[in-house]
């Protein structure tokens, strides 16, 4: 269990980087948190929003800062060297979102393989 718990922390850690960013406004803040071939998926409306994340990176740089950003880790999931985690985010710049990451430990680091999101209405 105490490995499990360490492992959380440091998933919570890199959770965090990608926050760090968020709140920032700066992609190149959020870019350690996830593996250079990751990919991001999810709706903007009905427009689908998918591709490498330098697109989320891109978005972010254009969004701004969300100073106000409230965030939640609601689950996270580890099975060896995988895991998931669930995040709900209120007032990113007055959106309401809930990201679902999968994380690979690669290299002895965890790193973010791939985000899913919902766009609240």
């Amino acid at each position: 269990m105490k490995s499990d718990t360490s492992e959380h922390d440091i998933i919570r850690n890199t959770v965090q980087t990608y926050l760090d960013g968020a709140r920032s406004g700066k992609g190149d803040d959020m870019k350690p948190a996830f593996h250079p071939e990751a990919t991001v998926f999810g709706y903007i409306g009905d427009q689908l929003f998918s591709g490498p994340i330098r697109n989320l990176f891109q978005w972010n740089d254009e969004n701004g800062p969300a100073r106000e950003l409230e965030a939640d880790v609601s689950r996270i999931d580890v099975a060896g060297t995988v895991a998931t985690v669930q995040l709900e985010l209120d007032n990113w710049t007055g959106h309401r979102f809930t990201d679902l990451f999968t994380l690979l430990k690669t290299d002895g680091s965890w790193k973010i393989m791939n985000k899913v999101f919902h766009l609240h209405g």
